[in-house]
């Protein structure tokens, strides 16, 4: 009989210094949200540790008296083998390398957590290479302090096979990192001028009927994705379960046919230089007719959800595009009644914002009205005559558009149809050809 083998627990500790700028609840949301990182990269986090300061230290960004605090614990009191110290900011080389001396334990600030989970979630090439271009760029600086833990051998050899004499591993890694993220870029452009030909196909097959999901991580993206399109898409409680753009059909079809597109989840705090690597896995944003911004209604920290998705949008100049306010997971907000007071103070707060649960199959329904009749605004109706003699494209005008009334005489079809200006005519000019 076969059993599960449980996987050993990862043991970490989390670090975080509180400035005068931010405030408690701020404070305590961000600590939060690295707790989820540090789960969905496999830690559990058994103590945290707080320092109010006016300014980081320089030397290892906590006093001397909390470094010792978590030396001791550390080493004395945690009762099992911590494997590393999460710290809730991007930190110096030079201060996670004192920090790590000090405490004798492995330092990873923010920047590297979300960095590795990137690195293990990423599927596609086009999200590998710009991981990788990402992780190395981060390394880049820290190589000198890597060098430094690493001791005298490792830091000087001589010149040999063209280098110039006396290059250390530093310099000769710093160039190989250079070289690589060059070869990375250039395959970043050519797989990005691939996307755009293969999105301009679909488009011009489609229409330009698209709406892509955006908003903060964890907040039902892919479960909404999965309801409107009826397609197995990942669905994970964990922060950045998806990082490759996913692209559906709006399910049942709808006239005129809506792809649906997903998109990385946005956190507070994403580094700047995350943002530009993830910037194609956001294009889908770009490129849409109509955004759907998802907000998790039950997290008391929305309204940070919503900051951080606009600060993002407008940096990729996507707050240009019609959006439309999306506040699920209302059914983990308390009882019936606690629900229905939450919805009725959202409603008065963003008046034309869809309040709902992805998991209710009716509540799916009404928002794929909604996006339908977003579409449906510049379509026409027109009457097209479709002779005998050219049948065989009846289905054109079933898959293309909206057939409000058919009817019939000698000679043909007559059609009443809604669409729109473009393919109407199309379809015009087809049938006078066919006849």
């Amino acid at each position: 009989m076969q059993t599960d083998v449980k996987e050993k627990p990862i043991y970490a500790v989390a670090a975080a210094v509180q400035l005068p700028s931010v405030n408690d609840i701020e404070f305590e949301a961000s600590l939060s949200e690295l707790r989820e990182l540090a789960k969905t990269l496999g830690f559990t986090v058994i103590r945290t540790f707080i320092q109010k300061r006016s300014g980081f230290d320089t030397t290892g960004y906590l006093g001397v008296g909390k470094r010792q605090e978590i030396e001791h614990f550390v080493n004395n009191e945690a009762g099992c083998e911590i494997e590393a110290i999460l710290v809730d900011h991007e930190i110096s080389p030079s201060q996670a390398r004192n920090l790590e001396k000090e405490t004798g334990c492995s330092v990873m600030d923010r920047t590297m957590v979300i960095l590795e989970i990137f690195h293990n979630n990423a599927r596609s090439r086009a999200a590998k290479a710009q991981v990788e271009i990402a992780r190395l760029g981060y390394m880049a600086p820290r190589l000198r302090e890597m060098a430094k833990l690493a001791g005298p051998q490792g830091r000087q050899r001589s010149g040999v096979g063209g280098r110039g004499a006396g290059e250390s591993h530093t310099e000769l890694d710093r160039r190989k990192i250079r070289d690589r993220i060059a070869e990375l870029q250039l395959e970043i452009v050519a797989m990005e001028a691939e996307r755009k030909t293969q999105r301009a196909r679909r488009q011009e097959r489609q229409g330009l009927a698209s709406v892509a999901l955006v908003g903060y991580t964890n907040a039902g993206k892919s479960t909404l994705m999965r309801a409107l399109t009826g397609s197995e898409v990942l669905v994970a409680n964990k922060l950045f379960a998806t990082l490759d753009t996913t692209v559906r059909t709006l399910h049942p079809e709808s006239v005129p046919r809506v792809l649906v597109s997903d998109t990385v989840g946005f956190i507070k705090n994403l580094p700047h230089g995350l943002v530009a690597s993830f910037k194609s896995t956001l294009d889908e944003a770009l490129d849409a007719s109509l955004l759907l911004h998802v907000i998790d209604a039950s997290d008391p920290g929305f309204e940070r959800q919503l900051e951080v998705t606009d600060e993002v949008l407008k940096e990729i100049g996507a707050d240009v595009v019609p959006r439309l306010c999306i506040f699920n997971k209302i059914d983990h907000v308390g009882d019936a009644a606690e629900q229905a007071e939450c919805e009725a103070a959202l409603r008065a707060q963003y008046p034309d914002c869809v309040v709902m649960s992805a998991r209710r199959p009716e509540e799916v329904a009404k928002l794929r009205q909604k996006i339908i009749a977003f579409f449906q605004q510049g379509l026409v109706e027109s009457e097209l005559f479709l002779p005998w003699s050219a049948q065989q494209l009846r289905r054109e005008i079933y898959a293309n558009c909206e057939v409000l009334e058919e009817r019939a005489d000698e000679d043909g079809a007559f059609f009443r149809l809604r669409g729109e200006p473009g393919v109407l005519e199309g379809l015009r000019e087809q049938f006078a050809k066919a006849g």
